[in-house]
């Protein structure tokens, strides 16, 4: 139990590493570069964080816990982007985040998910410890948009430039 109670507390602060990478990333761009696309697949930073944002609701609380409350809004923008306001989107990912934590806190690692992601992740992502995983990848691999692996780099002035949009 306690090897348990060590991995967990070990995936955890890897987890809130990558989201704080996440947030380094972003941090200090004013609207605008937040707003602009960066990519020929108009993904923009903003969002890019609310993506991961709903990639935490989707994974911890859907999946995980079986449920998630509804959202405020609806989703049917473009993958990548969003209409919403940046404090609006930070503060929608720092409660999923919160809440992601919770749901971690409460499920053992060899805890099944409640509820059912599509294949083929369905069934490769039997338990919190593989979703945890998942999420953490998806967090580090922050910089794809649309199905692509684009790279990106943030220039000291604050805006972005493409490396390679190669796939």
């Amino acid at each position: 139990m306690k090897s348990d109670c060590t991995e967990k507390k070990t995936l955890s602060a890897f987890l809130a590493a990558q989201r704080a990478s996440v947030l380094a990333i972003v941090e200090g761009l004013d609207t605008q570069a937040l707003t602009t696309a960066v990519l020929p697949s108009g993904w923009t930073p903003l969002g890019l964080i609310e993506h991961l944002g709903h990639a935490e609701r989707h994974w911890f609380q859907e999946i995980v816990a079986g449920a998630a409350e509804p959202l405020p809004w609806p989703d049917d923008h473009a993958p990548l982007t969003t209409p919403r306001e940046p404090k609006v989107v930070f503060a929608f990912y720092d409660d999923q985040c919160r809440r992601s934590d919770a749901v971690i806190a409460r499920t053992p690692l060899s805890g099944p998910p409640q509820g059912r992601h599509p294949e083929p992740l369905g069934d490769e992502l039997a338990d919190l410890r593989g979703i945890i995983m998942h999420v953490i990848e998806e967090s580090r691999a922050s910089r794809r948009a649309s199905g692509h692996r684009p790279r990106t780099t943030r220039r000291s002035n604050g805006t972005w430039t493409s490396l390679s949009t190669d796939p």
